[in-house]
């Protein structure tokens, strides 16, 4: 039976991740209240204050921990998930994580232990499955429309070549920082949920920023079961972008350039309750067919409407009406694991 309760949530960090990927959802999703936020940062405190006068803010993860809330969302650095996500946990919370999921395959599989040993739900914060560009890929290999997959093109690139006094530039790949563990993660889950299991043949890892300590550049092959391979591109040095997704198949292809536009809207201000949040406009959808064809030339497909709420209304099912979670942790452990071999290869 459906339990229609308010989720008492909590939010650990609000930096980018707890400010514009955690509780604008929260916040505009009936089932969650929104109770409390940690952060030490006391510019970061007065906004939470101010865009959610409500809310309580404490200088810590352990006072937000004690409260005895329902849910805990970790939007922290990777390299605290393990010791929060244990703690919140032990405490009877149920968790989200955002990704990275953990430092380690090893710091994984301890909170996946602990989760199941509590009972509560543990959800790493995949939101990148619920972009506009992955959902209209995902359509069309339903629909068997581009044949078989025999490669499939993933690219992330950004231009930030200055390093700046942030936890990602600061820290070690050890500590779960760099490139691969940061969008990588969102690469990777994306691969292994389009094409199944998959191992690392190639891995090309970088540092080029003056003074950088983790990778700023990669490239990942992974040869999947199913015969598809996934080439994986991501910088924060890339001044120009490749295509977003360029998918191969055996009858048709697909590119798509450019981001998911619900990062950019929620940035800037925007809601998930705004009317036409996650609609990509036309100009930018992407070319399906093949060049060069008279009778199947590339033409516009589309983009399926991003869907970032969906995540949450997935994590209030689990909570309260004993729904699956919406990303399993186990997916997110083989990630890591990915992540891992990648460093493994590159020695980086």
């Amino acid at each position: 039976m459906s339990d229609n309760t308010p989720i008492r949530t909590g939010i650990i960090g609000y930096g980018l991740a707890g400010r514009v990927f955690h509780a604008p959802f929260i916040a505009t999703n009936p089932r969650f209240s929104l109770e409390v936020i940690a952060t030490s940062h006391a510019g970061r405190q007065t906004v939470a204050r101010a865009q959610y006068p409500t809310v309580h803010t404490v200088n810590t993860p352990g006072e937000l921990i004690e409260r005895g809330l329902d849910l805990v969302v970790l939007a922290s650095p990777g390299h605290a998930h393990l010791e929060q996500g244990l703690a919140a946990l032990a405490s009877g919370a149920a968790v989200v994580i955002d990704k990275p999921f953990a430092a380690s395959v090893e710091d994984g599989q301890r909170l996946i232990d602990a989760s199941d040993a509590a009972g509560r739900p543990l959800v790493v914060f995949q939101n990148r499955r619920w972009d506009g560009d992955f959902l209209t890929v995902r359509k069309l290999l339903s629909e068997g429309r581009l044949g078989r997959v025999h490669r499939f093109e993933s690219t992330f690139e950004r231009w930030s070549p200055g390093l700046r006094d942030r936890w990602q530039d600061t820290s070690t790949s050890a500590q779960a920082a760099g490139i691969t563990f940061d969008l990588g993660s969102h690469l990777i889950d994306q691969a292994l949920q389009l094409f199944g299991p998959a191992t690392v043949t190639n891995a090309e890892l970088s540092i080029l920023r003056d003074g950088g300590v983790s990778d700023d550049e990669a490239f990942i092959s992974l040869l999947h079961d199913s015969g598809t391979r996934s080439h994986l591109t991501l910088s924060r040095f890339a001044g120009q972008n490749g295509p977003r997704f360029r998918v191969l198949g055996s009858e048709s292809a697909y590119t798509v350039y450019g981001l998911d536009n619900q990062e950019h809207a929620l940035g800037a201000g925007g809601l998930p309750t705004d009317e036409g949040y996650g609609v990509t406009p036309r100009e930018h959808w992407g070319l399906f067919g093949i060049a060069g064809s008279t009778d199947a030339p590339p033409t516009p497909v589309p983009t399926e409407r991003g869907n970032y709420p969906g995540f949450y209304a997935g994590v209030a099912a689990a909570i309260r009406d004993g729904a699956s979670v919406p990303v399993d942790p186990r997916d997110a452990l083989e990630t890591v694991r990915i992540i891992e071999a990648a460093h493994h290869l590159a020695q980086i």
